[in-house]
């Protein structure tokens, strides 16, 4: 035992011993099997002779393929083919020095030809079995002592992946897993052995198997997996209560191997709202290419990964700004590590400052500008209503007039679905902002004026954004809890962030100016029901491990959001997807003289008839458990 203990990898001279008295006795042997036991027979067939030429043209065959170099309790498929080599070399070798004894000394071959075949069928099935048992001692003799935690597991997946899953998951080291067997939706592997083990048949077979056999786990094992049926599979674990794992991408595996450590809980990101709306239009790329682009806000969520798929689309060149000086030059230095040969240009100023930005207009003259730069956070916004409009109202005016001034052929702004029926400062700050950017396109279309086009995207919350729930909860879940919902009601819509900026370049791509793109977000998600599920998939149960705790509504914030406003009509676009929001531009010279009223009002002590300039320009705009309640009561007395 302390032997065992102590050697961890066998040397090379014990192995290149082993092999060769493994070649010998396989040899010697099968001439015993091939004269039948007859030691006349063997006398005349000169049988030290032929199993001492057999080993020496085998030495020289492991040596060249070097197939006792390898380190045998690791063995694998290629330590395997190398014995192939090196078994298939001695018989050939020895086939050839057989015809070369019968045509030029005209006596009797070195090895009769069927003691080769059986003495090298022999010697290639205990070389690769003794390795074998080899592996299989050092791995129990490691786990022989261990006091590891057991996890009872099946894998979903019968196939190429399913089988490197178990493999990984056999030779892990911090858990000895007891995989029961395989489920596969192919009806025509039920009842068959993969791996040495059962496939029991799909996913309704799981709960009879997890009370059968008390199964903690089920490891997904299939790399293009729909998210519809991962999140049905994901549903049902949870039902079962059991733990749910899956594999990474394949570009994550090192040699093609899956490590243990590799494998990760399900992400939430995985399972929510329904299959990504691709879009891939051609004409996207057409667009850009050899064209200056600005992003603005291009440190953000949204604008990095904007800035990313211009960046892809070969623009003459990007121009990046934002007021966040650490996040910016992160996104700089990764576009010029990824994109080595594209002219970028980095700009730190704030959208709020006309002064700083005619300057980067002039200097840049960008073709076109998507501006996604924008204060988001209803609570912030809600305690400083001057910051959201200054941002929001009057940063996007500052750009839009911009690219009237110096000719941008298209601005796209980024806008949300809090904009539609607004119930915070943040939604009617963006809505104010629409109705700037669409008053001035119309404007522009009736004097006839070749000038900017105007487009303006909605949706929801976005994946990893920000200001999402999910990195809150992550956090939260890290920190042992509570996870804090604000009502047991609430629900939001969903998108990833490549998702939302899709959207985005396929407004500047089929957009003539005027429109509103929004995108047919799917079913909304309960956020309760999102902080259970997050729980469960962290290997934890709610209320027993970690509680959640209603917090109340904060300022400003909706129960449900919405896309469309209750009186906006919509039409249908190329993709089923993808509508365009019918809202009636207002008149571009009033609209105009009632924003240029908001610079006025930016002391704190004029806050309340700032809300209330916002709350009349958009009628609406009914404030929800905020202290600006009190102007809507004003609004309805008078």
């Amino acid at each position: 035992m302390f032997f065992s203990k102590k050697i961890k990898v066998l040397p090379r001279w014990i192995i290149a011993c082993l092999d060769s008295i493994i070649l010998f006795v396989s040899i010697f042997f099968a001439y015993f099997l091939a004269t039948n036991f007859d030691w006349l027979m063997m006398a005349d067939l000169q049988v030290f002779r032929g199993a001492l030429i057999f080993l020496l043209v085998g030495l020289v065959g492991m040596y060249l393929t070097k197939s006792y170099v390898g380190i045998v309790r690791h063995t694998g498929i290629m330590d395997g083919m190398l014995i192939l080599r090196t078994v298939g070399f001695t018989i050939l070798t020895v086939s050839v020095l057989n015809l070369l004894m019968v045509l030029f000394n005209g006596g009797g071959r070195v090895v009769p030809f069927a003691v080769l075949i059986i003495g090298g069928v022999m010697s290639l099935f205990f070389l690769i079995t003794y390795r074998l048992l080899v592996k299989d001692f050092f791995r129990k003799n490691k786990l022989r002592g261990m006091d590891l935690p057991k996890k009872k597991i099946l894998i979903y997946g019968a196939g190429e992946a399913g089988s490197i899953t178990y493999r990984a998951v056999v030779k892990d080291s911090q858990y000895q897993y007891m995989v029961y067997g395989f489920l596969d939706d192919d009806p025509r592997k039920k009842g068959k052995n993969f791996e040495g083990l059962p496939v029991f048949g799909n996913m309704e077979e799981l709960p009879d198997l997890v009370e059968k056999f008390a199964l903690e786990e089920l490891i997904i094992a299939i790399i293009e997996l729909p998210t519809r049926r991962k999140r049905e599979i994901i549903d049902a674990c949870i039902a079962l209560d059991i733990h749910a794992m899956t594999i990474p991408p394949v570009n994550q595996w090192v040699g093609g191997n899956l490590s243990p450590g590799a494998l990760r809980d399900v992400k939430i990101e995985d399972l929510l709202g329904r299959e990504s709306i691709c879009l891939k239009n051609k004409r996207v790329a057409e667009l850009i290419a050899g064209k200056r682009v600005l992003v603005t806000g291009a440190a953000g969520s949204i604008g990095s990964e904007l800035s990313r798929q211009i960046a892809r689309s070969s623009p003459e060149l990007l121009v990046i700004l934002d007021t966040a000086e650490s996040p910016l030059h992160d996104q700089e230095v990764f576009i010029q590590n990824e994109f080595k040969d594209l002219p970028l240009h980095t700009v730190l100023e704030d959208v709020t400052n006309l002064d700083g930005l005619r300057y980067v207009f002039d200097l840049y003259k960008p073709h076109f500008v998507f501006h996604a730069a924008a204060l988001k956070h209803v609570p912030m916004m809600e305690k400083y209503p001057f910051k959201a409009v200054q941002c929001n109202l009057l940063g996007t005016k500052n750009v839009a007039d911009c690219s009237v001034a110096y000719g941008v052929e298209k601005m796209v702004m980024v806008s949300t679905d809090k904009a539609v029926n607004p119930t915070n400062v943040m939604g009617a700050s963006k809505r104010l902002a629409e109705i700037y950017v669409q008053s001035l396109d119309k404007y522009l279309k009736d004097q006839k004026k070749v000038g900017t086009a105007f487009i303006t995207t909605r949706f929801g919350n976005v994946l990893g954004s920000n200001g999402s729930v999910i990195p809150l909860f992550k956090r939260q879940i890290k920190n042992g809890g509570p996870l804090t919902v604000t009502d047991p009601n609430v629900t939001r819509y969903f998108m990833t962030i490549p998702e939302a900026c899709d959207l985005v370049l396929e407004a500047g791509a089929m957009g003539n100016g005027g429109e509103i793109f929004v995108f047919d977000m799917g079913e909304p998600i309960r956020i309760i029901d999102l902080a259970r599920k997050m729980i469960h998939l962290s290997g934890k149960k709610p209320g027993q491990d970690i509680e959640i705790e209603i917090t109340g509504l904060r300022p400003g914030e909706k129960l449900y959001e919405e896309v469309l406003d209750s009186g906006e009509l919509s039409v249908e676009t190329h993709h089923p997807k993808i509508k365009i929001a019918l809202v009636r531009p207002g008149n571009y010279p009033e609209i105009k003289r009632k924003i240029h009223l908001f610079e006025t009002l930016f002391h704190p002590e004029e806050e309340m008839q700032l809300v209330m300039h916002m709350k009349k320009m958009v009628p609406e705009y009914t404030s929800q458990m905020s202290r600006f309640e009190v102007l809507d009561q004003q609004k309805v007395e008078k």
